[in-house]
């Protein structure tokens, strides 16, 4: 059982350079590694989209959906809470400020659509 779990792991490694290298070819962006402060930006441009703050990138058109903003914003939280005490003071500084803006311009775009 350990044997084939190293396989699929040196499978899956293998795959994930075959891919980096690829991206790099072509001149895209290819991640290091995993970062947090990375990955909470992402879902805050994902939120940010979902309230047409900004045009979906793929579409490159304005995209409202606050049900999936809502959802967005309640993950980062969730993240932050389970991960509190393990974040470096400037991730915190960073999951605090992503939150407040989400929250603000949630209001603002739901408040101000019930006028």
């Amino acid at each position: 059982m350990d044997e084939q779990k190293k396989d699929i792991d040196e499978g899956w490694k293998e795959a994930v350079e075959k891919e980096k290298q690829g991206l790099e070819k072509e001149g895209k962006f290819a991640p290091e590694a995993p970062d947090f402060s990375f990955f909470i930006t992402t879902l805050s441009l994902q939120a940010a989209v979902a309230l047409g703050v900004m045009p979906n990138p793929a579409t490159n058109k304005i995209e409202e959906n606050t049900q999936q903003a809502q959802f967005i914003i309640d993950t980062i939280t969730m993240l932050k809470d389970k991960t509190k005490g393990n974040l470096t003071a400037e991730e915190e500084k960073l999951v605090d400020n992503i939150l407040y803006e989400l929250r603000v311009q949630y209001i603002a775009k739901t408040q101000g659509g019930a006028k």
